[in-house]
This record gives structure tokens, sequence and C-alpha cells, in this order.
């Protein structure tokens, strides 16, 4: 008992301790932010005495003045960003209302321009063109409230579908175009989506599935069409708005918390949770990425990335939408046609997750590859070992790494180009911005809680979890969560910054250094990424012991030296050796999209599981895929051939050396 007492105490005494630093530090600030507009520069004599008698010295005056100016713009940017927020709350905006304006200062300025066919949409073309998506709804009945599926590749009218959706309250569901079967009925029924508007390149998994929806969902195709192949019942989306009208209809009475749309993330559940997108959240993420990284409206953005993700939709778009910037649509990456697409538009700013980026180191040199207008790569996964070759060899001065999700409320950004780093937080004004790193069990990922049973904080240099404070009154602090309710009660917990509070869980691992920066770790729980994509171990679990006739399958993610994320590892217990691999592999194809393939697989007798019948991952995890190392059957699958060949040492070390593709 009296160890008990006699740590409690410490930990009050500390929490006392870092109560009088913060004080002290806000002196500081304060007198600092005098300073900056206008006052005597005698004041900064005092700020300076008050940080280093209340902080420990000269190692938190170096830290003062190497953050000082970042976390200033940091605070400058959140401020922005609040004010803002707060005049949309007050006038009940939405994000149509606030395209309005754009459209009104804009106009005849190019919004969107599709790469491939150089169609151009001026802001005005994508207002006319939004009005017809509202006014064709309303004259099928459909009204605030309402779900409509959207399932399509990237081009333009995929913005001016959600856009028109929005002008009325129609929410839609932006649905990854690589799901097939099981995974895509459950997205469309979750959504309790009425209708589907889907691509006429997605015809054939349209077909697939018609047969498993609810009668009443209505089907609209958009694109070259033929009637004799399309599910039964599907109209031609554009005779019907080429007859629509172009006026804005009237708007329904929404305001800046409301519902916009919902975008599927992978998660433990096993299939994806449908993440919802308020209009508020839709804004902050865009607003507080165009400051922070101080863009302006005569950018021209290269979007590459798919329209059904955050990054693509709102990190990108956002910008055209809510500032008037120019964006270029891909229809899908494309490595040795990146940089000639960049001179083709003077693109100003390039669009990249960690794969982007290693994939174009991947290609051979070109001219066009330095004789681009890039000022900024904005993404975020970009490995610090191939960071500074990248900026290097493409001539790309800033890189605007940031960290989110697009239902988290504790968003980081690199806003002065720290090599490395996914953002920071202050630690002159830590409680500033409500997020911390806590220390979690590294085994079971659970949080470790001090005697007071509130989360423990990490030191600089000791990976933790990171947490967002919710405040769910504060458009910037809250938490929507998803449709289902037990996904969305799984990423809060209670107790995280001091007793009795709620904060998101990231499940994410990252550590920071001494000045707050902070570098992405791993990532937790039954998810990882691979080509840009999270993947569902449960999901694949599933699916593959389906195929295996129900055989026990245990998926995670190993690392390969060289490559972005992890790549799959099925371990499938196949005691009597009977699995047909080639039968197996063309399966898979059918029900899997490429990311959530296993790159790699294992067979052994059987697979060990807890008290709770949980597949045990960790030390198969550990194990990877060497082949010295591990005595089971090891297959690799070959991406030439689209077959699993057995792992040999050889093809083990040719990976190794990144000569092998995967």
């Amino acid at each position: 008992m009296p160890g008990r007492y006699s740590t409690v105490s410490a930990c009050r005494r500390w929490r006392y301790d870092s109560r009088m630093l913060h004080l002290a530090c806000c002196a500081a600030l304060l007198l600092s932010l005098r300073l900056v507009v206008g006052f005597p520069w005698l004041q900064v004599v005092p700020a300076t005495l008050i940080f280093y008698l209340g902080s420990g010295g000269w190692s938190s005056l170096r830290i003062f003045a190497k953050t000082i100016s970042r976390d200033l713009h940091a605070a400058f940017v959140l401020l922005q960003v609040k004010l803002n927020v707060r005049r949309h709350l007050k006038e009940k905006n939405t994000i149509p209302k606030i395209f309005a304006e754009t459209v009104q200062r804009f106009g005849d300025k190019t919004a969107l321009i599709f790469e491939g066919s150089g169609e151009k949409w001026s802001f005005r073309q994508l207002d006319e063109y939004s009005n017809r998506v509202a006014n064709l709804l309303l004259q099928r009945g459909f009204k605030d409230g309402d779900v409509v599926a959207l399932f399509m590749e990237n081009r333009p009218q995929y913005v001016g579908l959600w856009l028109g959706m929005a002008k009325i309250g129609v929410e839609a569901a932006l649905i990854n175009f690589n799901l097939r079967l099981e995974a895509l009925v459950h997205c469309v029924s979750i959504s309790n989506a009425k209708a589907v508007v889907f691509g006429s390149e997605l015809t054939s998994a349209m077909c697939e599935v018609h047969a498993s929806m609810e009668s009443t969902v209505q089907m609209f195709c958009s694109g070259d069409w033929d009637p004799q192949q399309v599910p039964q019942g599907t109209e031609c989306l554009e005779p019907l708005l080429e007859a629509a009208k172009t006026h804005l209809p009237s708007r329904p009475d929404r305001c800046f918390t409301d519902r916009l749309f919902y975008i599927y993330t992978s998660g433990t559940t096993g299939m994806p949770k449908a993440a919802i997108v308020v209009h508020s959240r839709y804004y902050r993420m865009a607003a507080l990425v165009y400051y922070g990284f101080r863009m302006r409206s005569d950018d021209v953005m290269y979007d590459c990335l798919p329209l059904y993700h955050s990054a693509g939709n709102i990190v990108g778009v956002g910008q055209c939408i809510i500032h008037g910037m120019t964006v270029v649509i891909k229809k899908k990456f494309s490595a040795s046609r990146f940089w000639d697409d960049c001179v083709k538009y003077n693109c100003t700013i390039v669009q990249y997750i960690g794969e982007i980026c290693r994939y174009l180191l991947n290609q051979p040199l070109r001219d066009t590859e330095r004789q681009h207008s890039v000022r900024m790569a904005l993404g975020n996964g970009l490995r610090m070992s191939i960071w500074e070759e990248f900026t290097g060899r493409f001539n790309v001065p800033q890189v605007a790494e940031f960290y989110g999700a697009t239902e988290c409320n504790c968003s980081l950004g690199n806003f002065d180009n720290k090599t490395g780093a996914c953002g920071f937080n202050s630690q002159i004004l830590p409680y500033f911005y409500p997020i911390r790193l806590v220390k979690v069990d590294e085994e079971s990922m659970e949080l470790i809680r001090g005697p007071d049973g509130v989360c423990i904080p990490c030191k600089p240099g000791e990976p933790g979890q990171l947490v967002g404070r919710i405040i769910q009154n504060d458009p910037l602090r809250r938490f929507d969560g998803y449709v289902n309710q037990s996904a969305t009660s799984k990423k809060i917990a209670n107790s995280v910054f001091e007793k009795g509070d709620t904060a998101y869980l990231s499940g994410d691992v990252l550590i920071m250094d001494e000045c707050g920066y902070m570098f992405f770790k791993d990532r937790t729980g039954d998810t990882f990424r691979w080509k840009g994509e999270n993947v569902s171990t449960t999901e694949v679990e599933g699916t593959l012991s389906r195929l295996l006739d129900m055989k026990d399958v245990v998926v995670y993610g190993v690392e390969v030296p060289g490559a972005e994320g992890k790549g799959g590892m099925a371990a499938i217990a196949d005691p009597s050796h009977t699995c047909d691999l080639e039968k197996f592999g063309k399966d898979m194809e059918k029900v899997l999209p490429p990311y959530a393939r296993p790159v790699f697989l294992r067979l052994l007798a059987q697979v060990d599981k807890t008290g709770t019948y949980k597949f045990q991952k960790t030390e198969m995890r550990r194990e990877g895929f060497n082949p010295r190392e591990v005595t089971d059957k090891l297959y690799f699958l070959e991406p030439s051939r689209g077959r699993y060949v057995e792992l040999s040492e050889e093809l083990y070390s040719s990976i190794l050396a990144g000569k092998q593709k995967l």
C-alpha cells in the first residue's frame, strides 16, 4: 500500500510540475504573440526568462527557439479554421452553400480537368451539372436524408453527382470500385441506399450482385452502356440529366453538422465500415490542409487518388469545392505518365500515398521529372528512407506530409517540411491541440493506465497510440463515428487525458521527438495497409476460409524491405496437404480486390488459438516470410503469372534485393 500511495503522489507531483511548465510556456507564448503584433522588443526578455525558470533550463529554451515559429503558425491556422467554422455554424451553411460562394468568385475558371480525355469543367458547369442531378432526384421522389450509393471510377461526374445529391440533402455512399460480390452488397445494404449509380465500366460487377440486392433499389448507369448487358431495370443516367433543369432547387433546412456522405474504411469487424462525414468535417479536413500548408487558389492540384477515399475527394477535390483551386482528376494512377501530366497541365501540387512515391522512384529517368512546376507533394506514407531521394530526384521543394483518417479527430500536419515527420504537437502548449501519445501493451495493444485509471502519456522517444480528446459540441474535436454503433464504440475510450473524459483511438502507433515532431511507426489491430489500401484481416480470413471449405486461415501483414505498408500473408491449416493452390488462386481473384490478395502463403498443420478461440498471430508475424527460419511450406504470389509458386531461398533473396516485383 505505501508503494501505491507513493506512486500516486509522484504522479500528482509530475502533473503539478507539468502544469507549472505549461503556465510558464503560456506566459512566454503570450508575450511572444504581443511581440509579433508590434510591442517593444524588450518584452522578449521577460518572456524568455519566465519560460527558462518554469521549464527547466537551456534545453527547453532550445526547443522553444526551434519550435516557436512552427507553433505560432499552427495556432493561427487553428484559430482561422475555428472562426470560419463558427461562422458557418451560425449561418447554417453546408458544403453546397460554400460551393455556391466559390462559383460566385470564380465562375468561368476551370474547376476540374479530366486527364485522358482532356475534358475541362468550369465552376459554373460543375454547378449546373450538380443542379441537374438534384432536380432529377427530386423528380424521382428522393428526399432529405435518403441515401444513394455511388460506384464508379474517377471522373468529373463523380464530383457533380455527390455534390448534386448534397444540394437536396441526399447522402451519397462512396463505394470502393474494387469491391465485388458479398462486400459490395454489404456496403450498399448497410447504408440503406435507395439507389445505386454505377459506371458502365463496372457493369459486370453489378450484374453479379443484382439478384442479391433489395428489389426496391433503383439502378442508374453512367457512361457508354449496352441495355442488354446491364441489370434488368437499369436506366441510362445521361439522357435523364440532359432533360433535367439547371436551376438550383429549393434546399432543405440543413446545417453544418448534418451528414454529407459516407466513406468506407476497413476494420476489425470483417466487412468495410461506413464512416460518417458531416459537412463540418469535410470543411475542416480541406481547410486545415489549405491554410496549414499555405496553398493558394491559383494552385493546380494533380489528384490521382481514388475519389471514394477522403484523401482524393476531401483533401484533393475539397480545394476545388471550397477554395477555388483547379484540380486535375486522373482515372487511375500511372507512374509512367505522372510527370508528363504535371507538365501538360502546369500542376503546382501533386497528391501521393507512400506507394506512389516508391513507384515513381522505380521509373527510368526522364526529362519531364525535372521540367515541371510542382512546388509541393501532398499526402501521407512517404518513408524517411526515400524522402530525400524523392525530393532530390524530382526537384520537389516541399513534402506536405500529414496524418489523418476519414473519421479521426486527431489529424496532424508537417507544416514546416521536417524530413520523415507526419506532423507535430506543440511542446510549448501541448493542451492547445488536445491530442496525445499514450502507452499501450505492445502485444495486446491494450491501453496502459496509471494507478488513478488515467492513460499514461508517452515521453519523447517512446512509442504510443495516438488519441484525440472528444468534445462533441466542437466541430474540430467531435467524433461522428460509423453507421454501425458497435463499430463506433470500439474507437472510443474513457479516462484518457483525465478522469471521466472520452477520446478517439486512432489504432496507430507513433513516436514523438523532443520537439514534438511525430513519426509513424505501425498500425494496430486487425488491419494493415498495402498498395495504399487498408486491408481487413478478418474480412480476408473469412473469404479465404470459405474458398478452402472452412479451413482455419490466419491473415496478417508482414514487413517487406523496401515496400510501403505490409504485404499480406495467409497461414492456412492444411495437415493433409490437400490444398489446390492453382484453383485457390483463380477462385481468390474473383472475390478479393488485388490489394487484399495475400502476397505470401504459409501451409501448416494447425493454427494456434487462444482460450477464446482467437488466432494467435504475434509469433507468425515476427517470423515473417524467411524460408530459412520458417519450417512450414511458404509460397509467393508471382504477379506476372498470377499464381502461387514455392518461396525458395533464391526467390526470397530476390525480394529482399528489390529485384522481384510484388
